[in-house]
């Protein structure tokens, strides 16, 4: 069983959070944004986004959202932290919906919650007029987190906020004096997938604060970190590790203004922390090691992280001071960054970890809260997702002979079942409570989880051997000049399966390292660097076809690849 490596505050639900944490670090920024003047940064402290939750609570309750249904939709910004919190803390359920579904789907996601209200940005005015005028629904209030005042029955954030200071200043408490039930469903999130297929997670408070304990227990955080938000805030990967979290521990947040200005944020918000994907970091260790071969320092580097590493052993760490030009390249206060959702390159992380920075690796569903397991500095195996957090147990169900099975844990942060879905849910739990995970993995005698892909996406050759394509991408993704790849198996008239690879290439990389753009010879090229990544596998794992593209893969908000949409462009 995994022990807490730091003190952690047991809160039975987010308002108890709110207001333990706004006590706490009132004071202290909660939120850090630009102004348009250069490296002037304007602030809003815990005490003033708690006075905005507790004022946009009031004026919806006011409005007789008691106990309602409310969604939230918009691209990562201050508004979208206040509406869910207004609501999740004393009003009623928020549901989160996907910043980046087409109109159709927002329309039959609002249906399909039953919610009353929604909180958006501009860039959904059209489609919320098109559903106001169909009446098809049973949203009551549009609310606009853009709008200075109401216009055309479309309310707006800001005027709610003021309206609800002015019901707080004439002493009313509703909002204040709301009780929680926090094993009730107060958050619905509808896991990624066409509307039909998407199922609606139904989490509790009771569920949140436990996965948020059992971070705070694991992960340090103090008020000095600033969190980098660049996942999708409806994802609850971002929004308990990324929001919550940080929002509990008294840190401040701010918000990345794209994928292409990451390196930026970094550095001009003094970003001590960062949520991401492994694509992500995968590509700035990439980039990093490059620009220090360029400079023709890398024998250097590697003789610096032989002596450092030596040094660890005695407690002594002198990784920042040694690559100090490194750590101010990527951001002179950037420490930790934690990867999830899909497999980190060992590589990537152990060399994040070499040059002084804190890298983990974090594993789990939205079923689960998010998170299920992750790395620390006292738990910590490379290639594995770390061991289960403190509150959950862990077990493998019908091993193979290498250990492999799927994946099931069972704890206070697992869901508490699928909404309107009582058949997913008696498939995905147990009747004594074990969550399914859908992927499969092997637990090692120390307790250490390494996760060897998705149960569905497993291809079974007619020898029984199976291969995980997760595994194989990896290794192909590490070929120099690619930047993704998608393994599958083509069916084969003998009942068995061909193993074959999509690969994206980066056209402006494989011009450096290869010397042409011609697809055809490129494919020839890349072809031997896969004959390579075979020799270093069993003869049945052999990658025996590859088709290049240099068209990125279709992927989801949280860049998965979308295997089913995948697999039929190839087959």
């Amino acid at each position: 069983m995994r022990k807490p490596n730091y003190k952690y505050t047991e809160y039975k639900d987010l308002k108890e959070m709110l207001k333990i944490s706004g006590e706490k670090y009132g004071d202290r920024p909660a939120y850090v944004f630009k102004t348009e003047e250069p490296g002037k940064f304007r602030t809003i402290s815990h005490k003033e986004f708690r006075d905005e939750i507790n004022a946009l609570g009031t004026a919806l309750i006011s409005k007789g959202l008691k106990d309602k249904r409310i969604a939230v939709i918009s691209e990562n910004r201050y508004e979208w932290g206040v509406a869910y919190l207004a609501v999740v803390a004393g009003t009623g359920v928020v549901v989160p919906l996907d910043k980046a579904l087409p109109n159709n789907e927002i329309e039959n996601l609002i249906i399909r919650s039953e919610v009353e209200a929604i909180f958006y940005s501009k860039k959904y005015d059209e489609v919320m007029n098109k559903i106001k005028l169909q009446g098809n629904t049973n949203v009551k209030y549009f609310i606009s987190m853009d709008l200075e005042k109401e216009e055309n029955d479309i309310h707006s954030q800001k005027e709610l906020i003021k309206e609800g200071k002015k019901l707080l200043e004439e002493g009313n408490r509703d909002f204040l004096d709301s009780k929680i039930d926090n094993e009730k469903m107060g958050i619905m999130l509808f896991t990624s997938g066409t509307t039909a297929m998407s199922k609606a997670v139904m989490l509790s408070h009771k569920n949140i604060c436990a996965n948020m304990q059992d971070i705070e227990a694991s992960i340090k955080a103090t008020p000095e970190d600033r969190f980098l938000s660049f996942l999708p805030l409806h994802h609850t990967f971002e929004c308990t590790v990324g929001f919550i979290f940080p929002i509990s521990k008294g840190c401040s947040i701010a918000f990345c203004e794209g994928i292409r200005h990451i390196a930026d944020n970094i550095k001009e918000f003094d970003v001590t922390a960062m949520i991401s994907v492994p694509v992500l970091f995968e590509t700035m260790y990439k980039r990093v090691m490059k620009g220090i071969e360029k400079k023709g320092k890398l024998e250097t580097v590697k003789k610096g992280i032989k002596i450092s590493n030596f040094l660890l052993k005695f407690g002594i760490d002198i990784r920042q001071k040694l690559f100090r030009e490194i750590h101010e390249n990527i951001g002179k206060r950037a420490r930790l960054f934690v990867a999830g959702g899909a497999a980190l390159d060992p590589e990537a992380e152990k060399g994040f970890n070499d040059l002084g920075f804190t890298m983990y690796q974090g594993y789990g569903l939205t079923e689960s809260s998010p998170v299920i397991a992750a790395e620390d500095d006292k738990y910590r195996r490379l290639g594995s997702i770390g061991k289960a957090f403190p509150s959950l147990d862990v077990k493998i169900e019908d091993p193979n002979e290498e250990g492999i099975g799927e994946l099931l844990a069972k704890g206070p942060s697992i869901m508490l079942g699928y909404y309107n879905n009582e058949e997913a849910t008696k498939e995905t739990l147990t009747e004594d409570g074990w969550l399914h995970t859908g992927d499969l993995a092997k637990i090692d005698k120390d307790g250490y989880i390494f996760i060897s892909g998705r149960k569905k996406f497993v291809i079974v050759l007619k020898n029984g051997k199976n291969i995980y394509p997760e595994e194989l991408e990896t290794l192909v993704n590490k070929i120099e000049g690619i930047t993704e790849s998608f393994v599958y198996g083509r069916p084969e008239d003998d009942g068995d399966y061909k193993i074959c690879a999509k690969i994206v290439y980066d056209p402006e990389l494989v011009e450096k390292t290869y010397g042409t753009t011609d697809k055809e010879k490129l494919k020839e090229l890349i072809w031997q660097e896969v004959k390579k990544v075979n020799k270093t596998m069993p003869a049945y794992k052999y990658i025996r076809e590859i088709t290049i593209t240099d068209k990125e893969l279709i992927k989801t908000t949280t860049q998965k690849i979308k295997r089913f949409e995948e697999i039929k462009t190839v087959l």
